[in-house]
């Protein structure tokens, strides 16, 4: 989707981590959003033309004399807008009210509300329902023309509106699913109050997608693309084959750090059935050199993903006018990356394929995906006519396996990672519980523990099973399979694995862990 694209509803990042939750949930409601910083708040306006404006939540305070801000004119579009936490506090301040410390240091997580007005911002609403807060200021004194909607304990304005203005504001966050009636409320301001026309649908994109990126490589361009054999790569190269046809090269790089066959099932897929241009190049050796003596988990993707690059470079010499280089980059890899629309939003980790890219990369990027979550993707192969085997499959990560050898990588330590992996997934699939799992893999833990084995003595590594389920990977809740599962991974993992004595499951969820361990 271009920036030209129109209608919709355009938000504006205020710095929160999770607004692209709040875009998530605007299109599940079949709405297209968009997200953009204040300092592009007025242009994205004129290009895209939405029917509404939510401005996002952020972790500093309005008063604060370098806080982030907004040209008020935005507010003179005569465009619905809704303020979530400190966009109501900036829209509070803006139009004259007054927001303030919280006497007792702030309000965070599940609050009781109690709606105070009738109002069609909360049509279907109970009266009283729980919501996520996550607050230090609340507003004292609302702006002229407002009307307070709802209150909590510790804070007495929780929702306001300006019906003659179509104004709106909420101290909580309905885009996170503690809020139990948030998708009711983004429903009632973007369908009903805003009127927005419900028709995104992530599968209908693939002949626009198709069309940008003809436009962007032109008649003769060449585009290499990395090719992981993933959900997101494979999309990615479907989509460019089928806009430049033979002028796509894919490129896997076997950089030791795969699962066990990714290798061969991706040479087969994509060169085989789809008859694309595949070059498979073994640059194990390679990579574990870069590798040597690294613990550190940012340094690690840095350095895979300039590595990735620099393979990339090398290859596209064979090509005299690749000067393109294709990736499967999501927009949950760009906003964990960097502050990924210019605003205050902080770093998670460095995603291989946008925070190890060199500023002198001398090739011009084609990422069709980058503005996608993950389960769009998978609408969107299904639309490509991608079979489910690969639509379906769990994502892997593109620093591979270094991401679940913490400490040090070497090829002793990733032989017993890659086989307990191996076990992990086959148990699983093979009875068919993948399904409703996201991921489910082994991590390889630098600690020794002492075990018995056949009456002897051990002193071995721990691997760590991890499985969990989600929706777009931004939040994901731990599960627990069936007691006779978890015990036949176990016993292969300790009796077919060496090096490994003793097997952990991971039950924490993201926030406040992430998925992969590094």
């Amino acid at each position: 989707m271009s920036d030209t694209a129109l209608g919709g509803v355009l938000i504006v990042d205020f710095g929160t981590q999770y607004c692209q939750l709040i875009a998530r949930r605007i299109r599940e409601l079949g709405v297209y959003s968009r997200i953009t910083v204040p300092e592009r708040a007025g242009l994205m306006l004129d290009a895209m033309q939405p029917q509404a404006i939510i401005l996002s939540g952020g972790p500093r305070s309005v008063y604060e004399q370098d806080a982030p801000t907004l040209d008020a004119s935005v507010l003179d579009r005569g465009v619905p807008v809704l303020g979530i936490c400190y966009g109501l506090q900036w829209i509070t301040q803006a139009l004259g009210g007054r927001v303030v410390p919280g006497k007792a240091g702030g309000e965070y997580g599940r609050t009781e509300i109690e709606i105070t007005t009738e109002h069609p911002l909360f049509d279907g609403v109970p009266t009283r329902n729980t919501v996520w807060m996550s607050h230090g200021d609340h507003v004292e004194t609302i702006a002229g023309g407002f009307t307070s909607l709802a209150r909590s304990g510790p804070c007495p304005i929780a929702a306001v509106a300006d019906d003659a203005r179509r104004f709106y504001g909420l101290q909580f966050h309905p885009e996170v699913t503690h809020s139990e009636h948030g998708t009711r409320v983004l429903e009632n301001f973007v369908l009903k109050i805003a009127g927005c026309s419900a028709d995104w649908q992530p599968g209908d994109i693939a002949e626009r997608k198709i069309a940008e990126i003809r436009e962007l490589v032109g008649a003769d361009g060449e585009v290499v693309l990395g090719l992981s054999g993933g959900v997101d790569s494979s999309v990615a190269a479907v989509l460019i084959h089928r806009a430049i046809g033979s002028r796509l090269h894919c490129v896997f790089v076997d950089n030791g750090l795969l699962r066990h066959g990714e290798r061969e099932g991706v040479e087969a897929l994509f060169r085989d059935d789809y008859h694309m241009d595949v070059h498979v190049v073994d640059a194990s050796e390679r990579f574990l050199v870069k590798l040597a003596g690294v613990t550190d988990p940012e340094t690690k993707r840095k350095r895979i993903g300039h590595e990735f690059v620099e393979v990339f470079r090398d290859c596209a010499k064979s090509y005299t006018k690749a000067h393109f280089l294709g990736q499967g980059t999501l927009y949950p890899d760009v906003i964990e990356s960097v502050a990924a629309h210019g605003g205050a939003t902080a770093t998670i980790k460095s995603h291989h394929n946008v925070g190890g890219l060199p500023e002198d990369l001398e090739m011009q990027l084609v990422e069709p995906l980058r503005d996608l979550f993950k389960d769009e993707v998978r609408a969107l192969g299904r639309e490509l006519g991608l079979p489910s085997s690969l639509v379906d499959r769990q994502p892997f990560p593109g620093p591979g396996l270094a991401v679940r050898c913490l400490g040090e990588v070497t090829a002793d330590k990733l032989a017993p990672l890659r086989a307990a992996d191996a076990i992990v997934r086959e148990e699983i699939e093979k009875r068919d519980l993948h399904r409703d799992l996201w991921q489910y893999f082994a991590v390889l833990l630098p600690v020794q523990s002492v075990g018995v084995m056949g009456d002897q003595r051990t002193y071995e590594n721990a691997c760590v099973v991890r499985i969990v389920s989600s929706d777009d990977a931004m939040t994901a809740d731990w599960e627990l399979l069936p007691t006779d599962v978890l015990r036949t991974i176990s016993n292969r993992i300790i009796n077919e694995v060496r090096g490994l004595n003793r097997v952990c499951l991971d039950i924490s969820s993201k926030p406040p862990a992430t998925i992969e361990w590094e």
